[in-house]
């Protein structure tokens, strides 16, 4: 498998923080599978670790909300990404944030966000798929600047193994 290796070597995703919030339990990770998937209906699809916890509290949720980053918010995809749950750790205590439509979060200070319906689920290995119907989004007025993208955070320690 080195030439798959390689391939997916050079690619340099943009990073995103996706949080769930189901059963009185909230929770987000950073994210670095995710991808618009169709333009006619607009959908957009994460992938989350079956070993993170954001993927339990996801399995009971109805929506997630999806954040886009800028480089200069290295510390909050570092809050995301590299501190679980799963220890007792609440990021949100330490972030601004808004409950939004079906109970989602969303981090008020990212760069843009969207709230969507989870349409259905795919195991796709040791991640799970969740495609999303948008439903409500929003952005900061200044745009922010550059997106964070894999190579701006590859200090950050994962909270997580990936399996």
């Amino acid at each position: 498998m080195q030439g798959v290796d390689v391939f997916m070597g050079r690619l340099n995703p943009d990073m995103f923080v996706v949080t769930a919030a189901a059963g009185g339990e909230r929770a987000g990770c950073l994210v670095g599978f995710a991808s618009q998937c169709s333009i006619d209906p607009p959908r957009f699809a994460v992938w989350l670790s079956k070993a993170n916890r954001t993927f339990r509290v996801a399995e009971r949720a109805d929506r997630l909300a999806v954040h886009l980053l800028t480089r200069e918010q290295h510390a909050l995809a570092a809050l995301f990404g590299g501190r679980t749950g799963d220890e007792g750790v609440d990021k949100f205590a330490e972030v601004r944030c808004t409950s939004r439509a079906g109970g989602a979060v969303v981090l008020d200070d990212a760069a843009a966000w969207f709230v969507g319906r989870i349409v259905t689920r795919a195991d796709g290995g040791d991640h799970v798929a969740f495609l999303l119907d948008p439903v409500e989004s929003g952005a900061r007025d200044d745009g922010g600047g550059p997106l964070l993208r894999l190579a701006d955070t590859l200090g950050i320690e994962a909270g997580h193994p990936a399996d």
